[in-house]
């Protein structure tokens, strides 16, 4: 057992090490699962494999390059602006400390700033956004990594059938992996789409600053569980607090209240059924592991990344009860589950 936890940390230290190279690969690789439905859509209606690739290529990058221009305009207009927001976010904060003392809560308004910055969660948002930027700078990279993986994506699951020596195809399990991470990535894909566009034109139709970056940012951050679209709204709302006043805050903050208890609570359910059975508690240290161990795309891919690790717990008896603890089922059904394969 020391053995095998020492082999661990070993592995993940190189990975931590690598993630210049890693990350990349990783990214390109959950891309291609994102868009394989779309050629897969494609094929039913005859188009052949290399042009549908093409066209999906064509795609992204159109999509890609006018969304990096909007949205990095915005981004350096909010940059430039950030010192002016800050300064009156911490004059926001003043006049409600001020307006607590008059209750007889008395509180030290330079200590409290100094734990408590209103600025921080708008610098934190630069810095994610900037992270993955930099991840971005390799476009040409992962976009051809893409492209030869889109053409392959047909053999895959036969290699790794054979790879894990089973080339008569009878684990399904397997398979059922690759189909749910895929069908996963497609729908959060869909769902983010619809969540920040959603976010943007609402935003846009209350006048605030920046609106695409928010909307932006409500995509990416709904890849994140649980806490993500709590993190794309705190800097909108405070920028809502000092542009527009308490009352249009209110209706931002209402705005993705609602659009995240939809999407979340209903529309992403009923696509994706009862998702890819992994404990909410699970689901929130995956997150804190992998953005530890890979940055900021590590957030975003924690739980198919953790999927992965779960699959390959399940396929061994030795380790298969650490995949039951990672499990969403309740122990009734892992019982009669357990009774059957039995």
């Amino acid at each position: 057992m020391l053995l095998i936890l020492a082999s661990i940390v070993i592995v993940l230290a190189g990975i931590k090490s690598a993630s210049v190279i890693v990350v990349p690969f990783l990214l390109s690789l959950f891309i291609a699962m994102a868009c394989s439905p779309l050629i897969t859509w494609a094929g039913k209606y005859k188009v052949p494999r290399s042009i549908a690739v093409v066209l999906v290529i064509l795609l992204i990058v159109i999509f890609g390059f006018i969304l990096a221009g909007l949205v990095g305009q915005s981004m350096n207009e909010f940059s430039q602006n950030l010192p002016k927001y800050r300064t009156q976010l911490v004059e926001e904060f003043g006049w409600l400390i001020g307006q607590a003392e008059k209750f007889n809560l008395k509180f030290d308004k330079q200590q409290i700033l100094s734990y408590l910055d209103p600025g921080l969660a708008m610098n934190m948002v630069t810095n994610l956004l900037s992270s993955l930027g930099g991840v971005l700078t390799n476009f040409l990279l992962i976009l051809l990594i893409v492209v030869f993986m889109l053409f392959e994506a047909d053999s895959i699951p036969k290699k790794v059938h054979i790879a894990l020596d089973d080339p008569d195809m009878k684990i399904k399990q397997i398979d059922k992996f690759l189909v749910s991470v895929k069908n996963y990535l497609a729908i959060k894909t869909l769902v983010s789409l619809g969540t920040g566009l959603f976010i943007g034109v609402w935003l846009y139709f209350l006048g605030l600053d920046h609106y695409l970056l928010w909307a932006m940012l409500a995509f990416l951050f709904n890849y994140i569980p649980n806490i993500g679209s709590i993190i794309a709204a705190v800097p909108a709302v405070m920028l809502a607090v000092v542009q527009l006043g308490t009352g249009s805050a209110g209706l931002v903050a209402l705005g993705y209240i609602f659009t995240n208890t939809v999407m979340g609570n209903i529309v992403e359910p009923r696509f994706m059924g009862r998702g890819l059975g992994l404990s909410t508690l699970v689901v929130f240290l995956s997150l804190i592991f992998w953005g530890w161990l890979l940055g900021t795309v590590g957030m975003l891919l924690s739980v198919p990344l953790t999927m992965i690790v779960k699959i390959a717990l399940e396929s061994s008896q030795n380790t298969r009860w650490i995949a039951l603890l990672l499990d969403s089922e309740n122990t009734d059904e892992v019982a009669v589950t357990e009774e059957s394969a039995q």
